[in-house]
């Protein structure tokens, strides 16, 4: 679908790169010519995954924790030694299923302060190198479906998402006349490693998300990483301020992705979802 080249000489951060979406996504830019760095909590993930996708391209590992504002700069001061970034991949999240009155303060600061404080400092920090040096850039983030209409049981994320948007819309338009593109990806439910057994505490929900698709079907990994790999090239540069759902056609049969488990999760699986302590 792309030329080899499509990417070639750009430089491109992507957070939560270590696992899952920000994980393949990291691999399809690589295989198309970026140079890519990624970002996340846990080192040890990191390095594995920087291990494994050497054999593609050029790969750093950054641990850095994106609800840290202070380490989000010393991070992004790191990379400009190299040289400035030109794409900025908002990706690293947290979420879990949960009747939003048991949530306790920590669990909410826990969501917001990834998903949409996280989104904000990397913008912010790669943002204004950018203007003050008059450099073109693009930023992508990840939403979710259900952030214009909100979702029961994922309320932190939905917040969260929802002001992702918002940031993404607002400066799209005020970083525009400057060369800074601002555009998201809104996916539904993609399969990846330990999502679904946080998020579905019975094998037998897995059929109830997918009778919810008109097509059927959930999406892949490789499906996104193709999307993002568009959104961020030059290809698409008249895109702007925009929102792309790739979710098969699942919001417009139903808002709010995961509202209906209230009818179907029981005392004992609510339980269950609860976050443990590590």
């Amino acid at each position: 679908m792309f030329q080899s080249d499509l990417l070639h000489s750009k430089r491109i951060l992507i957070t939560g790169g270590g696992t899952g979406l920000g994980k393949a996504m990291a691999q399809r830019f690589l295989q198309l010519g970026a140079t890519v760095y990624i970002c996340g909590r846990r080192e040890e993930v990191l390095q594995k995954t920087a291990a494994d996708l050497s054999v593609h391209g050029p790969i750093h590992a950054l641990a850095c924790d994106v609800r840290n504002l202070d380490a989000v700069e010393a991070m992004i001061e790191t990379i400009w030694k190299d040289g400035p970034l030109n794409i900025l991949v908002n990706n690293a999240a947290g979420n879990f299923i949960a009747r939003s009155e048991e949530l306790s303060p920590r669990a909410w600061e826990s969501v917001i302060g990834i998903v949409l404080l996280g989104t904000l400092h990397a913008t912010m920090a790669c943002g204004r190198r950018w203007l003050k040096a008059g450099h073109a850039a693009i930023v992508l983030s990840i939403s979710a479906t259900y952030a214009p209409v909100g979702s029961a049981y994922v309320v932190p994320s939905a917040v969260s998402k929802a002001g992702v948007e918002a940031l993404t819309r607002s400066l799209a338009v005020e970083w525009g006349n400057r060369g800074i593109r601002m555009n998201a990806i809104a996916p539904g439910p993609i399969p990846t490693q330990g999502a679904f057994s946080r998020v579905l505490p019975r094998p037998e929900l897995e059929t109830l998300a997918l009778d919810r698709n008109p097509m059927h079907r959930f999406g892949t990994t490789e499906e996104l990483a193709n999307l993002a790999a568009f959104l961020v090239s030059d290809g698409s540069s008249y895109i702007n301020g925009e929102v792309v759902r790739m979710d098969g056609g699942e919001f417009l049969q139903g808002a709010g992705e995961f509202t209906a488990l209230g009818r179907v999760l029981t005392d004992a699986d609510w339980e269950s979802l609860k976050p443990r302590k590590k």
